[in-house]
């Protein structure tokens, strides 16, 4: 079994770097997620003891006292660390200009989703899940989609 300092790739492509005892993390480690997230945490058989997961775009979880997006403040965490926009200029995502979506596919947060494959891919197009039904419905009512024709922002004269 692995024993150690070193790194592991789970099929997802989730990837973990850190000590490793008798097979499983054990010790200082870290999850780096496909979609940029990591998770550093220090784990104890397999489990972890204590951690924090940042998101991709620096973003730093808190289980408790969590005021980001909590019903008061809306603002994407690039327009709190960067200031606002235009007002008269939407901001779709918190990626700012929006990545392009594929003709037929979503942009559900994390990459694309192609409702007729049911493949959520990542940015960079690389493989994240296959949706489950439940998944598909979320995605279809609320995210943004592909149109046939793109519009840009015109400004006023």
């Amino acid at each position: 079994r692995m024993e150690g300092l070193g790194s592991y790739t789970l099929p997802t492509g989730t990837e973990y770097r850190g000590m490793l005892k008798d097979g499983m993390f054990d010790g200082e480690g870290e999850l780096l997620f496909p979609n940029g997230g990591v998770y550093r945490a220090v784990w104890h058989g397999g489990v972890p003891t204590q951690g924090k997961y940042t998101f991709a775009d620096g973003l730093e979880y808190k289980d408790k006292k969590w005021h980001y997006c909590d019903g008061y403040d809306r603002r994407f965490y690039t327009e709190i660390c960067s200031g606002l926009i235009e007002p008269d200029i939407s901001q779709l995502t918190n990626l700012e200009p929006p990545p392009e979506i594929p003709k037929g596919c979503y942009d559900c947060g994390d990459g694309f989703y192609n409702p007729e494959t049911r493949v959520v891919v990542d940015y960079k197009f690389r493989f994240l899940r296959n949706a489950d039904d439940e998944e598909h419905e979320w995605i279809i009512q609320t995210c943004r989609q592909a149109w046939d024709e793109t519009s840009e922002h015109q400004p006023k004269p």
